[in-house]
């Protein structure tokens, strides 16, 4: 729902949470009850933000209602069955492609080590 901005007679301007459908249908003030019609006061902001700012406004919002445990955000956090960083090192064995079952590529210099 939007907030729309009113002015009451007595106490002075006051924004309020209101569907769309009641926008223009006076309230009563929050503070002394008076019925306030609808004013435009300041312009319209715009939801821009960074998306790195808008994720975590998301993840915050997700989580609470029901916050995760340590557990399920390490679980989250993990790589897919079969993720070749997560899985134990199985030994290299040769193919075609590296007869010496070399553990990087094959590079047209074998002598050399590493930099």
């Amino acid at each position: 729902m939007p907030i729309y901005e009113y002015d009451c007679a007595r106490c002075g301007d006051f924004t309020l949470l209101r569907p769309m459908a009641d926008r223009d249908q006076p309230c009563g003030c929050p503070y002394c009850g008076t019925l306030s019609t609808r004013v435009i006061l300041s312009a319209p902001s715009l939801a821009t933000m960074p998306g790195a700012q808008r994720s975590a406004i998301a993840a915050n919002e997700r989580s609470a209602n029901a916050p995760q445990t340590l557990d399920e955000y390490k679980q989250s956090r993990k790589h897919p069955k079969g993720c070749g960083c997560c899985t134990p090192n199985k030994p290299l064995s040769p193919t075609k492609a590296n007869p010496h079952a070399m553990k990087g590529k094959p590079a047209g210099r074998p002598w050399m080590i590493s930099h």
